[in-house]
């Protein structure tokens, strides 16, 4: 159980704070002291499964003042990534902030010790995820190289793959009816087995089979994640979950990135980073058996028909394709467009990717507490429109002008996720949650193989991705549009409020205390 002891010498009015509840990364209650201290306190709120803090003070004989002890002694819920929380937490209990506010990094709504373990364990697997999700885009050019393929027929083989989001439907209406829990550790599975398929093709056709059927997987997996972490986490920390969801599986792609530079080492290397999946079979074996049952779906009775949601269905699906046509091409043809247009090998290709894309984990944050705090709408539109116009401009500009504008358009655009992205699984009541949001994904993949046809024969006929890439830019500004005036504001708003059908089977408030894996413990498709 891990000990924290402050000490610091303090007039009487800080004493006199000292001596209150805390309420930060913390909620705390007054108990009774014991011997010698001045006051007790224990959790009443917050992401701990057990939490004391104990004040002492004393006068000081030899300066003025009163010398304060306190002494925290508190315990983390399973798989909350202690290396990385633990000492931020740990900074948080010896310095609060004046304002008796949380850290900037701490979710804007405190979970509870079940959620917390449950976001913990959602963002390991999303790791696994997060490189099934950029492989293919990653390695497309170093395989179209060994198997004869120009980029029309790349743009197409990309297209088809998407056809496997109909695998997402079938997943996401098997976690409405058999559990979300199942179902995700289905859709890794199947990821790793057709990623690890995908190395031994002999062709470009049975590549994009075996990749199709990762594709709908990922998919899947990728969804499920979000449903799973917007059930159990807080009304007020749900973009912000996405965003740090999304983070980790960033940081899984970023591993393909890491690797990339082997596919230099010879025609057929690039077929290694297919076999790597292997090695996340004991990760997913393990942590998707301690992924609980959400408590909404364990609670929930009452099977909502989907006609009466057409039209936001309609509405979310649509935003989905028409935010796809612009970055599937973006994220899949940048490899070829680095390699054909800008002259980089795998290592450059490599790095440029990494320095633009890493700091888009600062997009995520922020826009997730943004979306959570200030809403969805005003953050997503801005985020939409501003993005797109500086990811278009990466295609046209070169040198320092092309990183610069890639960076501030991945960093504006990440923002995206957790703004957007968030209202598939909010928008739709717990019975069709998973089928509504397999449609969704479907219909985004529809949009991507649209935007990854036309940018390849763009590309071939206007003779640069820069003007392929400019004219497939207007999608996305409408779905900005969208946003601004169609969707609804949802941010601090309680699922069963947004969905009036799941009110009678609101689940009770877990109680903050011990957890264990066994007891109470996306992202936009491309």
């Amino acid at each position: 159980m891990p000990a924290l002891t402050v000490t610091t010498r303090l007039d009487p009015g800080g004493v006199e704070r000292l001596l209150r509840p805390r309420d930060d990364v913390v909620a705390e209650r007054a108990v009774p002291p014991l011997g010698g201290e001045v006051a007790r306190f224990e959790v009443a709120d917050g992401p701990f499964a057990r939490y004391q803090r104990t004040v002492e003070v004393a006068v000081l004989a030899t300066a003025p003042g009163r010398l304060a002890t306190q002494r925290f002694d508190y315990e983390l819920p399973p798989a909350v990534w202690p290396f990385l929380v633990g000492p931020a937490l740990r900074r948080a209990l010896r310095r609060p902030r004046p304002d008796g506010r949380p850290p900037w990094w701490f979710p804007p709504q405190r979970p509870d010790p079940r959620g917390a373990t449950v976001l913990g364990l959602l963002a390991t697997l999303s790791l696994v995820v997060g490189y099934h999700g950029t492989l293919l885009s990653q390695t497309m050019t170093f395989a179209a190289d060994e198997l004869g393929a120009g980029s029309a027929v790349q743009g197409d083989a990309l297209a088809a793959v998407r056809v496997g989001g109909v695998l997402a439907v079938v997943l996401g209406t098997l976690a409405d009816r058999r559990g979300r829990r199942a179902a995700l550790s289905l859709a890794l599975l199947a990821c790793i087995a057709s990623t690890v398929a995908g190395a031994a093709a002999p062709g470009m056709a049975a590549l994009a089979a075996t990749q199709a059927v990762n594709r709908g997987a990922w998919a899947a997996a990728s969804l499920l994640l979000g449903v799973i972490a917007a059930e159990e986490m807080p009304a007020g920390a749900r973009a912000y979950a996405l965003g740090l969801l999304t983070m980790s599986g960033a940081l899984g792609a970023g591993v393909v990135l890491w690797l990339l530079p082997v596919a230099d080492l010879g025609e057929r290397w690039w077929r290694l980073l297919y076999v790597l999946p292997l090695l996340s079979l004991p990760v997913v074996a393990r942590f998707g058996r301690l992924v609980p049952e959400t408590r909404r779906f364990a609670t929930a009775r009452r099977n909502v028909p989907l006609a009466g949601l057409r039209g936001r269905l309609l509405l979310v699906a649509t935003t989905s394709f028409l935010l796809n046509v612009f970055a599937a091409p973006g994220s899949q043809f940048r490899a070829e467009f680095l390699r054909d247009e800008r002259g980089m090998g795998a290592a450059g290709i490599s790095l440029f990717v990494v320095l633009t894309s890493t700091p888009a984990s600062l997009g995520l944050l922020v826009g997730g507490r943004l979306a959570d705090t200030r809403g969805r709408r005003a953050v997503g539109a801005v985020a939409v429109a501003g993005g797109t116009a500086l990811v278009a401009l990466s295609f046209v500009l070169s040198g320092p002008g092309m990183w610069a504008a890639a960076l501030a358009g991945e960093v504006l655009g990440a923002a995206v996720v957790p703004a957007v992205t968030v209202y598939g699984a909010e928008l739709f009541p717990t019975s069709l949650r998973g089928r509504a949001n397999g449609i969704v994904s479907t219909t985004a993949m529809g949009g991507s193989m649209a935007g990854l046809v036309a940018v390849g024969r763009l590309d071939e006929a206007l003779g640069s991705f820069g003007a392929a890439m400019a004219v497939v830019a207007a999608a996305p500004l409408v779905t900005a549009v969208l946003v601004l005036t169609l969707l609804p504001e949802t941010a601090h708003r309680e699922l069963e409020e947004i969905n009036p059908e799941d009110a009678a089977e609101r689940p009770a408030p877990a109680a903050a205390g011990p957890t264990g894996p066994t007891g109470p413990t996306g992202p936009t498709a491309t």
